[in-house]
């Protein structure tokens, strides 16, 4: 089938109106849309941080996955969900492409979940209405239907969830039970009756789908403590026992924290190092939800198999996420490990590039800056020259060398990027872009979270 957009009105319309035939097939906007980019960059619109080309680039990948299913749908997916808060107008096209499958029942394919989240977090009017039917059909619409009903506080959502919330499926229940807490419409007594329900592949959807994005939200309501004891309990790999720990710490329920400082004081000897790393991380979950300093950085010195565990995704995929999260705090016992990820040069891979952006805060390491900047301009992987850009962007900004050689040396980078085939790359670049016509001080670009999108097409 071919994708479907609807004519848009003239009056929002800066973009050129697309005829279609009956059958909503696009007939000619192609065409029109290149005859008006003009060759130089143009102005950003009211309200739009993504300039016309790159927001039509990303506009014609999303055309094009609707009609073949592409191999690297997931880091497309991925970009557009790291680029949509940008754009109101690639939003409209996401909620358009986000209707079309639903439509075919495509509630597994990555473009459908990245576009209900971004709708959601985004708080776009579309969000409510593609929930609504999402949560009528058959899984109500998946885990990221659920997850997405948690960020979304339309009236429209309390029916069906509270449909939801008495189905069999203890599963989905259980997610809508959870989506309500979130929207405030529930004290979360019922999850408590739910959670000993849940099978274990359920539980593990859960955690990344639903619970791994209430990390970086708003608090849940504490009631939620005894149902995440329940699962915590059942739960062996302890990269999704701190998820569901750091839901429930900032939730407001000191257990999670109480119960990791007890293992890692008195637990068998060979686990005590992770429990050790489990509490610390749990410290400064509740020191950042409440607003208070933040503790010391861990001492424990990690390994690759430590920090694989104390991911949230399976444990062979080999996960450094925890690594990078001791560099944030400014661990020594992590400088080591960085070290070894940064020490082949040219840079060649996505870990020794966030190794590298982290030591280069050192003064006596500052050509690691000159080395993410060759990484940026010729690395042999094109897919590593967006994050090597971003990556030297902060490296600059962190260690107060942001001056107008570098900017401008970034901008060419960025320049370069847009006008790239691998997708991510060109997200990188318009997020270089927003980032230099935004205030100061700024905010990193190589955050994990859109790492994870850009880099990974890990969309939860």
């Amino acid at each position: 089938m071919a994708s479907v957009k609807r004519v848009r009105a003239e009056a929002t319309a800066r973009r050129p109106v697309w005829v279609t035939s009956s059958s909503g097939a696009p007939l000619a906007k192609a065409k029109a849309r290149r005859s008006e980019r003009p060759a130089a960059r143009p102005p950003l619109a009211r309200g739009e941080l993504l300039d016309k080309p790159t927001r039509m680039r990303m506009e014609d990948e999303l055309d094009s996955a609707l009609k073949r299913r592409p191999a690297h749908e997931a880091k497309l997916a991925g970009s557009l969900r790291a680029l949509a808060p940008l754009s109101p107008a690639l939003r409209t096209s996401l909620g358009e492409a986000t209707a079309v499958l639903l439509r075919r029942g495509g509630i597994g394919r990555e473009i459908f979940a990245c576009g209900l989240r971004s709708l959601a977090e985004a708080q776009d009017r579309q969000s409510a209405s593609l929930l609504s039917r999402a949560l009528a059909g058959d899984e109500a619409g998946g885990g990221a239907a659920l997850s997405a009903a948690c960020f979304c506080r339309d009236a429209e959502l309390s029916a069906p969830l509270a449909k939801l919330a008495a189905s069999r499926q203890s599963h989905l229940a259980f997610g809508a039970e959870l989506a309500r807490v979130a929207r405030g419409e529930s004290n979360g007594a019922l999850l408590a009756q739910l959670a000993p329900m849940i099978k274990e592949s359920h539980r593990i959807a859960m955690c990344i789908e639903l619970f791994v994005p209430l990390v970086r939200a708003q608090p849940l309501a504490k009631e939620v403590g005894p149902a995440l004891t329940i699962l915590r309990g059942a739960e062996r790999h302890l990269g999704r026992w701190l998820v569901l720990a750091e839901v429930a710490v900032k939730a407001g329920d000191s257990t999670p924290l109480a119960e990791a400082q007890s293992r890692a004081d008195e637990g068998p000897t060979s686990s005590r190092a992770a429990w050790s790393l489990v509490a610390w991380a749990l410290r400064e979950t509740h020191a950042a939800s409440q607003g208070r300093v933040l503790p010391p950085a861990p001492t424990t010195r990690p390994t690759l198999e430590l920090i694989a565990r104390l991911s949230d995704r399976p444990s062979a995929d080999r996960d450094t996420t925890f690594l990078f999260r001791m560099a944030r705090a400014g661990a020594t016992s992590a400088r080591p490990m960085l070290d070894s990820l940064a020490r082949t040069l040219p840079l060649s891979d996505e870990t020794g590039l966030r190794a590298a952006l982290y030591l280069s805060r050192d003064p006596e390491r500052s050509e690691l800056c000159e080395a993410l900047a060759e990484a940026a301009a010729a690395c042999k992987r094109e897919e590593l020259r967006g994050m090597a850009a971003a990556a030297l962007w902060d490296a600059c900004a962190s260690s107060g060398e942001a001056t107008d050689p570098m900017r401008s040396r970034v901008r060419e980078i960025s320049d370069e990027l847009l006008g790239s085939r691998v997708v991510g790359n060109v997200a990188w670049g318009a997020l270089l872009r927003a980032a230099d016509k935004g205030p100061t001080p700024r905010e990193p670009l190589v955050t994990e979270t859109l790492f994870r999108w850009i880099q990974w097409g890990w969309l939860e």
